[in-house]
């Protein structure tokens, strides 16, 4: 749907396993304003499973979607999938810069899984007082990590499309930017999409912890499919329709199967939250979540209650200007989009 034009136009464009979203934004003085937004729900899983990739079928799909959203611009933002990316907080002590990239390869190569040779590899320092550093003594950097094949096939991917790819970057920088913003405070943002569930801690508007389940919304489908004996399509009605309400279907309650697969996420939450308390002497007050599988009925209310927090469902078009008229439309697809708003605003904010 085009909206907007300029020649400040900028894409974010996110290959999920169920689809390709795609959001297009525009610089405007201080404020970042809504040109355009896409998406598809050709299923894209082998990109994100790191299988044998079709390059030209992925690219193929990507500029399905903009010539149907109408957009030209031909720059572009993506991401790579959390699960797929190591990341992690180094404390080093504090030495000149010069030394510094040296130093974090070393102590790289003791924590990544993989030879660094097939990795590339990112870092950044973490911002910290003075006083933290002199009474510390240490510097804190931020590592990421990620396959150079699984890179290498992303580039492939924008190639095949004639996109230009300005830059590639992880989903949950992604989440953070059009989340949570510049609120320094600590975050967990929960991402449950079609086939994984992506657990981010955030920290001064920094990743300091991430985790992966192979858990989303088509577990959840397949179990109502399977104890109601009914196919996928009307699984999914229900789900949609009933999630973890208290409504009573047949013999059973669709709210007692989802809760059963919605209960290995809920312990990695817990996992998570107490590594990240332990680990850094601080409490998450927040839980925000994103992804399609987030629109569950009732899920916010129903995690709220098992972990005790405040438990929201993100509004990635909060920082976004757009007309007025498309707000229930946008308020539908937001936690889909999400990862692409936040592409997209990495250049436009």
């Amino acid at each position: 749907m085009a909206l907007f034009s300029s020649n400040k136009n900028f894409v974010g464009i996110d290959i999920g396993t169920s689809g390709i979203k795609v959001v297009e934004l525009i610089k405007d003085g201080n404020s970042v304003v809504l040109s355009n937004y896409g998406f598809s729900e050709k299923k894209i899983e082998d990109v994100v499973a790191q299988q044998k990739i079709n390059h030209s079928y992925v690219a193929k799909a990507i500029n399905e979607v903009l010539k149907k959203s109408k957009i030209q611009t031909r720059n572009v933002v993506t991401a790579l999938p959390t699960f797929s990316v190591f990341s992690s907080v180094l404390s080093l002590k504090e030495i000149p810069d010069k030394s510094l990239d040296p130093a974090i390869r070393w102590e790289a190569k003791k924590i990544i899984p993989l030879p660094l040779d097939e990795m590339v590899l990112d870092w950044k320092k973490i911002e910290t007082s003075e006083n933290e550093k002199k009474k510390n003594g240490v510097i804190k950097v931020l590592i990421t990590g990620a396959p150079r094949t699984l890179v290498n096939s992303y580039i492939n991917i924008y190639k095949k499309a004639k996109l230009n790819l300005l830059s590639l970057e992880t989903e949950t920088f992604s989440l953070v930017r059009s989340l949570i913003g510049n609120d320094k405070s600590p975050f967990m943002i929960v991402e449950i999409g079609a086939s994984t569930t992506d657990i981010s801690l955030i920290n001064n508007s920094i990743p300091v912890l991430s985790r992966s389940i192979d858990i989303g919304g088509k577990v959840f489908t397949e179990a109502v499919a399977k104890k109601l004996k009914v196919n996928v399509g009307r699984a999914e009605q229900f789900k949609c329709d009933l999630g973890l309400s208290a409504i009573e279907l047949t013999e059973e309650a669709v709210p007692k199967i989802i809760k059963e697969s919605v209960s290995p996420i809920v312990n990695e939450i817990k996992y998570a939250l107490n590594l990240f308390k332990n680990s850094n002497n601080l409490e998450v007050e927040k839980i925000i979540l994103s992804g399609g599988s987030s629109m569950l009925a009732n899920l916010s209310n129903f995690l709220s209650k098992e972990l005790d927090k405040k438990v929201i469902i993100g509004n990635p078009w909060s920082r976004v200007i757009f007309p007025h008229e498309l707000t229930q439309t946008l308020d539908e697809i937001g936690p889909k989009m999400a990862v692409a708003i936040g592409l997209a605003m990495r250049e436009a904010g």
